[in-house]
């Protein structure tokens, strides 16, 4: 049972607050530098194109996990700030009691644990579709059927319950916490993996539109961070219910209309 309640969560001295916020903004600008380089790096690949679809080597597979999961924590990090931060109030105010408290890295690294199996999903789907001969060398879907399907489903899946379940417990950081709440470090990793796990419930689908606009496009990861960010972070508001619905629409229309154009 949790230890806490929403209503008692404490708030976070402005010293621990900006050194954690400088932190999880380091570690995901240092992604993004990274998804930069390999960018970069994209117009010689596509040169050596006939390389580039040959069969996967187990060097591969690695390098293709390493990449999803530097992706994952540029795009997710910076969403998971608000449950961060909550957490790290709480450590300071146990602290101030007298209970020694487990880091709030360790939180972080449950977290980012889920996004790194996450990851391991990402890859075998994509070492499938580079099988399957579905994918260009730039890492998108060559089947215009298969982008449809990519874009319908995460458009059905915005519309869900399942979505809103997983949105609403992303939103709510102060009840999750509150209701979730595990002492000592195990407790903490564990915490961070269980909201780790709603936020892949709440965006997997999203991250499968990579495949349609390109998984190394920055551009189009960009857009989908901002979306992730906004649907999670940003205040509740019926606007922000209404750009989850409409952005669900909208994905469905095109899954449709690229199916009909093909």
């Amino acid at each position: 049972m949790s230890s806490f309640s929403a209503s008692s969560l404490p708030s976070l001295p402005p010293r621990d607050r900006i050194a954690i916020l400088f932190s999880l903004i380091g570690v995901s600008a240092l992604a993004w530098a990274y998804m930069v380089y390999l960018w970069t790096m994209m117009p010689e690949m596509d040169a050596g194109a006939t390389v580039a679809m040959r069969l996967w080597t187990p060097m591969d597979c690695v390098l293709m996990l390493v990449m999803w999961a530097i992706m994952m924590v540029g795009m997710m990090l910076p969403s998971a700030v608000p449950m961060t931060l909550l957490y790290a109030a709480m450590v300071r105010k146990a602290e101030r009691q007298g209970t020694s408290m487990t880091p709030t890295v360790a939180f972080v690294s449950g977290y980012l644990t889920m996004w790194c199996l996450f990851s391991v999903g990402a890859t075998v789907a994509q070492w499938g579709l580079h099988e399957a001969a579905l994918l260009s060398p730039m890492m998108m879907a060559k089947s215009q059927e298969l982008g449809a399907v990519l874009l319908i489903v995460a458009g059905v899946y915005q519309l869900t319950p399942w979505k809103t379940v997983c949105l609403d417990h992303c939103r709510s950081p102060a009840h999750f916490i509150a209701n979730h709440w595990r002492a000592g470090a195990s407790g903490a990793f564990r915490l961070g993996l269980h909201h780790g796990a709603f936020c892949v419930g709440c965006c997997w689908a999203l991250m499968g539109l990579l495949f349609v606009g390109g998984v190394m496009n920055l551009l189009w990861i960009a857009a989908i961070t901002i979306f992730v960010f906004v649907e999670k972070v940003l205040p509740v508001g019926p606007w922000v219910d209404r750009v989850g619905g409409l952005a669900g629409i909208g994905l469905i229309v095109s899954g449709v209309g690229v199916l009909m154009i093909g």
